[in-house]
């Protein structure tokens, strides 16, 4: 066929072609193997409300960063599976926020993926809105409120209006928007931003009990946490109030100034003047001492308050706190143990924290029992009113009474009332304990409402109250075991021999029923070690990233002794070695320094802390607070703006001294039981070296006093060491993990919105 003769005679031609020895065509080189794609960006996902683990209420605010080639529509963001890409809304380059609802309790897992990014998940763990989160059970039925929506106080926030009215009184009075007065003032913030002074006040119920946050608000207008009003500077302050007590029921947040009662007519409020330079002004029930005194709930509360501003009103540059009294409890003790809360404080009618003034004022109250009661002194024995205040570390015995009266017996007797509980019924376990007719009831002191942080007391030691309870009581985290009250004053030939020996084998001990007992008090020593561990009693070791303003009065303070701020100005020392992120100011009004001071010194935090968010060099955030301390905010110690008039009277500085220091102990006052020696008869000698001479009887009686010896004040207390921060007080099953067991680390990228960038390596663990 043709075409086969064609194929033969092409083939035919190849072959000799082949074998001619011709050289074929040279292979084409081979070509460079094709560069890979570039790397797919990753998103970007934080978590601005809160730790992603600790989050509450059934919502949380959302931050998405996409990469630069990364287009919106390509987007998508699901939670659960759920999509919610249709929430965020766009507030940056390639930055979007959006505020996710529906959160299921427990574990929910957020995805956000966009073609040509990588995938990017995290978890978020959300808790019931009426906690708890942190604290642990809750041991005691709560009385919630009437309009309570279900049994843990949940009902939606109620919003109100107030304003400042112009060329009045300073304080802010009722609004009504549809009969709108005539006479508002008009405020410019510190954004140089100029409106009328109209405050909107939301109150709602978050951890059982009551919040309120308090804007400048534009009626009429939209406000998103991605889009907030212009007039807010995105700062916060948080006010409380004074006392320590226990309840079991909501009550009004305080919004008090921390000058307190003693503001004059006239003047603004410190949150008054906040609000009226653009910042938000925050308050809640739990973390008012007088109402709740205990550090955990203080802390979880204003941590879901924090959440609720930043996911409804948008993210924070800092929070300052303001408080007096037990403002300044609360603030410490937060500050300590659960860091990244407050990145300042202005604290005044200063405590470093309850348990150790606690110890002396119930060392107080067993002084009380003594010296008031003369039926008691000894043959030939007589105490004069010097001699008494003397051995207190006071100078007048009106001190032990003032402290025993108005704060030891509300905070420590666990048959006073307390809100929320009814009177005792017997055999009725949700109204107040009574050691004879109600044993099993609710008891209402402090250490009680503290008993996921103290545990409970070991069954060999139970009273009759507790075996007919069923259960051990709370913990005493305090013991006068080994201690020599009165040593100072014996030493220094104050008092005789006689009074020494009859005070220490006469002053005996508390049972559990707050009761005097013959014995001395050992403690419980698992309750002891946990008051610290809990951070219940503030060594300030993990304060050294949050600026502090100190200011008080005169010695003495009514129980509130300069002496307070001492003792915080002296841990800190220890444990820094300086003292230069705190500042002390000292003056002639009783408690507070100057009725001016409140509202300066929070001027003052407001300028150091926005220095510190200034700086972008990259050193430790201890120590930009540090150097960035405004030059012209130093100590002051004045009277009647006479520097220094006041720092020369010896009375005025004396910085009183409490029962156990004048007992040989530390001027730290943070030991709370202390480690024993034996008894050394030769160690006892004047001052002036002279031995003293004790009666072979009355050393025997010091022997029978004293039988495992006294305190060693040289060693660290029983227990004693430094806080654990970020405790939560559940296991994983939710029931009580006594003491506290540590959170895992921070999670990456949440809790942003809490604080600006400056200030986040606090939250680092």
């Amino acid at each position: 066929m043709p075409l086969q003769r064609t194929l033969v005679s092409l083939v035919s031609a190849l072959a000799l072609l082949l074998s001619s020895g011709t050289p074929t065509p040279a292979s084409p080189a081979p070509t460079a193997p094709a560069a890979a794609p570039p790397k797919a960006g990753r998103i970007v996902l934080q978590v601005l409300s809160n730790r992603a683990d600790l989050v509450s209420g059934g919502d949380v605010l959302l931050k998405v960063r996409l990469p630069r080639q990364v287009r919106r529509r390509h987007l998508v963001i699901t939670v659960g599976g759920r999509v919610v890409t249709k929430h965020f809304r766009h507030t940056a380059p390639q930055t979007y926020v959006g505020l996710v609802r529906r959160l299921k309790n427990g574990r929910n897992l957020v995805v956000a993926s966009a073609k040509g990014a990588r995938t990017t998940k995290a978890v978020v763990t959300n808790h019931d809105q009426g906690g708890p989160v942190l604290t642990g059970p809750v041991h005691v039925a709560y009385d919630c409120q009437d309009t309570a929506r279900d049994a843990r106080c949940n009902e939606p926030p109620r919003y109100s209006w107030l304003y400042q009215p112009s060329g009045g009184p300073a304080g802010l009075k009722p609004y009504s928007r549809k009969n709108s007065p005539t006479d508002v003032a008009t405020t410019t913030t510190d954004r140089g931003v100029r409106v009328p002074f109209i405050v909107r006040r939301e109150d709602g119920y978050a951890d059982r009990d009551r919040y309120s946050i308090l804007t400048l608000f534009r009626p009429g207008k939209r406000w998103h946490a991605w889009r907030p009003q212009d007039q807010w500077n995105h700062k916060l302050l948080v006010t409380h109030g004074g006392g320590c007590g226990a309840s079991y029921h909501p009550e009004d947040p305080n919004l008090q100034d921390s000058a307190g009662t003693l503001r004059v007519a006239g003047a603004k409020d410190t949150y008054v003047e906040a609000l009226s330079r653009g910042f938000a002004v925050m308050a809640t029930s739990l973390s008012n001492t007088g109402h709740n005194c205990n550090v955990a709930y203080n802390a979880e509360s204003l941590m879901m308050a924090k959440e609720r501003v930043v996911e409804r009103y948008g993210t924070l540059r800092y929070t300052i706190g303001t408080g007096c009294s037990g403002g300044s409890v609360a603030q410490h003790t937060i500050a300590n143990a659960y860091p990244g809360i407050y990145q300042g404080l202005v604290v005044t009618c200063s405590y470093p924290d309850v348990m150790s003034p606690g110890a002396q004022f119930a060392d107080y109250h067993l002084m009380r029992l003594y010296f008031e009661h003369p039926s008691r002194w000894g043959a030939g024995v007589l105490w004069s009113p010097t001699q008494m205040a003397d051995v207190e570390g006071h100078l007048t015995h009106a001190n032990a009474v003032t402290a025993d009266e108005l704060l030891f017996k509300k905070a420590f007797d666990p048959e006073l009332p307390c809100g929320g509980v009814p009177h005792p019924v017997p055999g009725d376990r949700t109204t107040r304990y009574d050691s004879e007719t109600n044993p099993g009831g609710v008891r209402c002191s402090v250490l009680d409402l503290m008993v996921n942080q103290l545990g409970r007391r070991p069954q060999s030691v139970w009273s009759a109250q507790e075996k007919a309870a069923g259960h051990g009581f709370a913990g005493f985290p305090v013991g006068n075991a080994g201690i020599q009250y009165g040593l100072n004053a014996l030493l220094g030939g104050r008092i005789t021999p006689a009074q020494f020996v009859d005070l220490n084998a006469k002053l005996g001990g508390l049972d559990v029923n707050n009761e005097l007992t013959a014995g001395r008090l050992l403690g419980d020593p698992a309750s002891v070690a946990r008051a610290y561990r809990t951070g219940l009693l503030n060594e300030f070791t993990h304060t050294d990233e949050v600026a502090m303003i100190n200011h008080g009065g005169p010695d003495p303070g009514v129980a509130h002794d300069y002496s307070h701020a001492v003792w915080s100005h002296l841990r800190l020392q220890r444990d820094q070695g300086h003292t230069d992120n705190r500042v002390e100011w000292f003056g002639p009004t009783p408690l507070v320094g100057d009725l001016a001071w409140p509202v300066e010194a929070f001027d003052r935090m407001d300028e150091w802390l926005a220095a510190v968010e200034k700086d972008r060099r990259p050193v430790p955030l201890a120590q930009k607070i540090v150097e960035d301390r405004p030059a012209t905010l130093t100590d002051r110690c004045h009277a009647d703006g006479v520097p220094g008039v006041l720092c020369e009277n010896d009375l005025a500085r004396t910085h009183l001294s409490t029962p156990r220091q004048e007992a040989g102990g530390p001027a730290t006052n943070d030991v709370l039981a202390c480690r024993l020696v034996p008894l050394d008869r030769a160690a006892y000698t004047y001052v002036g070296g002279h031995p003293i001479p004790f009666t072979d009887a009355e050393w025997a009686t010091l022997q029978a006093t004293f039988p495992g010896g006294v305190c060693d004040w040289l060693q660290p207390g029983l227990g004693q060491g430094v806080a654990e921060t970020w405790l939560t007080y559940s296991d994983a099953s939710g029931k009580v993990a006594y003491g506290g067991r540590a959170l895992p680390r921070v999670p990456r990228r949440s809790m942003t919105g809490w604080q600006g960038k400056a200030f986040r390596e606090i939250v680092r663990q």
